[in-house]
């Protein structure tokens, strides 16, 4: 018997004076295309905690101004900054302006602090936070996410720390830094404060019930000598015991407000609603800085097994490195490195907070970039995970309704075998199997539908709008197809033979789509599926140039594309994702270099420009990026896709594969030639590993390359912007090239 629970939860809402809310579904599902798929559980858990999150900063934040609360708030919710979001009619209230932070960790512990834009850290995920203050002696408050004068550094060597740097006028300096560290082979993080201030002032160390996305519950806090225990989880230890000890609950308001009162200077504290807050004080001489340490466990989740920290020096060793003038490109890089070590403890996160989980699509690109890397390792371990994921059927599930997955995943791996040399085991073959064959039966019949031959339609993770059958996941279908067949030759030819039959069945009807689209909008350019018109959406079909290369670098399809989105949907010198994200987009900006990377268009340069600029101090990048102030307004506030798209574009600017040759220098600033010598690499490539050299005067620059070439070396094509470009014989190792006649004058 089948319950009619829609017709009961009808009446129920009727009754009550609510609308009908099977009817409201209904209509919005009237808005994309038919899909087995709505919308994917886990994305819906994940919004609805969120939601959660921001019911309760609802009911808390605004009728609490008087607290001392997180950067993000002290900004979005002051009327006189540029930040302000009128919240009216906003059921919840979220982080959409500045959602920037910096992981701290140890490589291949799978647990990270974030410490936010001024310098406030959670040391646990979505947990509560640590904070540092000063107050003198005639009550003036240093409180970094309320003052002016606030700087944030990444120092990257010898292990990567965030610094925090504040002052406020001549006296109050504070250093707040950040860090990861290792203590009897065991992950900890660290806190490290200093303080310089007049005598009877205070270095404050907060226990604070918030973080980056709002209100994280402290229900009790208890000091025990040195010893802090918060809701009853390990302590964090002090160095030294502080010369005062606060506590209140939020009934006697923040322990900011109170200080002067001492009426909460007990040993604990509980709090029914879970707003406790704490104060160590350290009291300052007025003739010396003071140095205060705070630190606690890295906890990883429940059931993941202990893995041994890794040093820093030994998880990038044999890491390719760059040589350019510019500091900031190179900071950039080695930051980026980084954070996709960082984010690789087994798993491939796409980030260390929001998207603190796993995902084919972010983890294809992850991949590559360690590949680019010389980090195979810890490619390889992450790919080891992937069959694991896969259903019977042959899906490559991370979450359900995502045709893309499949596509992806037989992709990178097939990327790993070309760079390494590698064969696959049996049971890696056998999920490649399966998955292509997944592709082949998931398609759509044959027909005269715009949409005939396709995946089906499904919701679009990249964003792209309402359930469709969108062209990106056609082009990774297609992909995945042609890379099984690859991986299936030595050992399966007819498994290889049905691939590659299967994939051109595929492109065939995908090229025909497109031509009716095309058609339709009286231009070559792809939108986003057959039943769209062009918008920022196109940018999924971009996949077709970069990073899949099945088309060729000037495809008028690829290209029309390109000038579409550069002519409709840059704000700043930068992509702009009008749906959900509503900000500019570091990682899908670099998609669009790329494609003019490889078609010659020296556009990919302001692009690559404007996402230097949006980085943050400690040079990472949001999911997207607010166009007004700067900060985050979407996603994960240390985006490691972001991340591996520098990895990509610096490599290919260095490096880029093209059929049978490689190209050298084609990305690289005409400006940096002649001047100090330019480097990259190693970097794996389908024909070996190489590392790039370029010296000389700019009018004839000077290409060398070392090479560990597998089987036949590939052609050569030395590209330096403004030179004349030159294929190198076969056993040549290095070349001069020309100025071009038009440049040199």
């Amino acid at each position: 018997m089948r319950w009619p629970w829609q017709s009961l939860l009808r009446r129920a809402a009727i009754a009550q004076g609510f609308m009908d809310p099977t009817g409201l579904l209904k209509k919005l599902r009237q808005f994309g295309q038919p899909s087995e798929v709505e919308y994917p559980i886990e994305l819906l858990r994940a919004g609805v905690m969120m939601h959660a999150r921001g019911l309760i900063n609802a009911r808390v934040i605004q009728h609490n101004l008087d607290w001392r609360w997180p950067y993000w708030v002290r900004r979005q919710y002051d009327p006189h900054d540029v930040s302000f979001v009128p919240r009216a009619f906003a059921l919840t209230h979220i982080n959409l302006t500045h959602r920037n932070w910096t992981a701290c960790g140890v490589p291949d512990v799978d647990a990270f602090a974030i410490v936010d834009p001024a310098g406030l850290v959670t040391p646990y995920w979505d947990g509560w936070s640590i904070d540092v203050w000063l107050r003198d002696a005639h009550g003036q408050w240093l409180i970094p996410a309320y003052a002016d004068d606030v700087v944030q550094t990444l120092e990257l060597a010898p292990a990567p720390a965030v610094v925090t740097r504040t002052r406020l006028g001549r006296e109050l300096a504070l250093e707040v830094r950040a860090e990861g560290i290792v203590v009897d082979g065991a992950p900890r993080f660290r806190v490290s404060c200093e303080a310089e201030g007049p005598a009877a002032a205070w270095l404050v160390v907060a226990l604070r019930p918030f973080n980056p996305e709002g209100v994280s519950f402290i229900t009790d806090v208890r000091l025990e000598g040195r010893r802090w225990i918060v809701n009853g989880q390990d302590g964090l230890e002090l160095n030294v015991r502080p010369d005062l000890h606060l506590v209140s609950r939020y009934a006697e308001g923040d322990i900011y407000t109170t200080w002067d009162e001492r009426r909460g200077e007990h040993a604990a504290v509980s709090c029914a609603q879970g707003m406790a807050t704490a104060a160590a004080g350290f009291r300052l001489d007025g003739a010396h800085a003071r140095s205060i340490r705070v630190e606690g466990p890295l906890r990883t989740p429940v059931g993941t097994p202990a893995a041994p920290p890794l040093d820093w020096p030994r998880a990038l060793e044999g890491a390719c490195a760059l040589d350019v003038p510019d500091p900031r490109f190179a900071f950039l890089f080695e930051a980026a490195q980084r954070t996709l070590v960082l984010l690789s403890p087994e798993e491939v996160y796409p980030g260390p907070y929001t998207y603190r989980r796993f995902w084919y699509r972010d983890a294809a690109f992850l991949i590559d970039a360690l590949l680019a890397l010389g980090l195979t390792a810890r490619a390889a371990r992450a790919l080891a995970r992937f069959p694991a994921r896969q259903t019977l059927q042959g899906y490559f599930c991370s979450q359900d309704g995502e045709w893309d997955s499949n596509g992806e995943a037989i992709w990178i791996l097939a990327r790993y075998a070309a760079l390494t040399g590698r064969t696959p085991d049996r049971d890696t073959l056998g999920a490649v199997r399966r998955g292509a064959q997944w592709i082949a039966r998931k398609r759509a019949p044959d027909g005269d539908a715009p949409h005939a031959g396709l995946l089906p339609a499904g919701f679009s993770a990249e964003h792209l709008g309402p359930n469709d059958y969108y062209y990106w996941d056609d082009f990774w279908g297609v992909a995945g197809l042609r890379a099984a067949a690859t991986l299936l030759e030595t050992g399966d030819p007819a498994g290889a033979a049905r691939c590659t039959r299967d994939a051109n069945a595929f492109a065939a009807a995908l090229d025909r789509s497109l031509a009716t689209s095309a058609a339709r909008l009286g231009r070559p350019a792809m939108p986003a599926s057959p039943y769209r018109r062009l918008d920022g959406g196109a940018v999924g079909s971009l996949a077709a140039g970069y990073p899949l290369a099945s088309f060729g670098p000037r495809d008028p399809r690829l290209l029309d594309t390109a000038e579409f989105l550069h002519q409709h949907c840059l704000v700043g010198g930068g992509f702009f994702q009008d749906i959900i994200h509503s900000g500019i987009n570091p990682y899908l900006t670099l998609h669009l270099a790329q494609v003019w990377l490889r078609a010659g268009d020296a556009r990919h340069a302001e692009l690559a420009a404007t996402v230097m600029n949006l980085a943050s101090p400690t040079g990472q990048w949001p999911e997207a990026v607010h166009p007004r102030n700067g900060g985050g307004c979407m996603g994960d506030g240390q985006h490691g896709w972001a991340a591996a798209e520098w990895v990509l574009y610096v490599r290919n600017c260095f490096v880029r594969e093209e059929d049978d040759r490689l190209v050298l220098g084609s990305g690289l600033p005409a400006v940096w030639l002649g001047g100090r010598p330019l480097g990259f690499g190693p970097t794996l490539t389908r024909f070996g590993a190489i590392t790039v050299g370029i010296s000389g005067p700019a009018d004839a620059p000077h290409v060398t390359w070392e090479a560990d070439w597998r089987g036949t070396p590939p052609a050569i094509h030395c590209a330096l912007p403004g030179c004349e470009q030159v294929v190198a014989a076969a056993d040549c190792a290095g070349i001069t090239l020309r100025r071009r006649a038009a440049c040199a004058s």
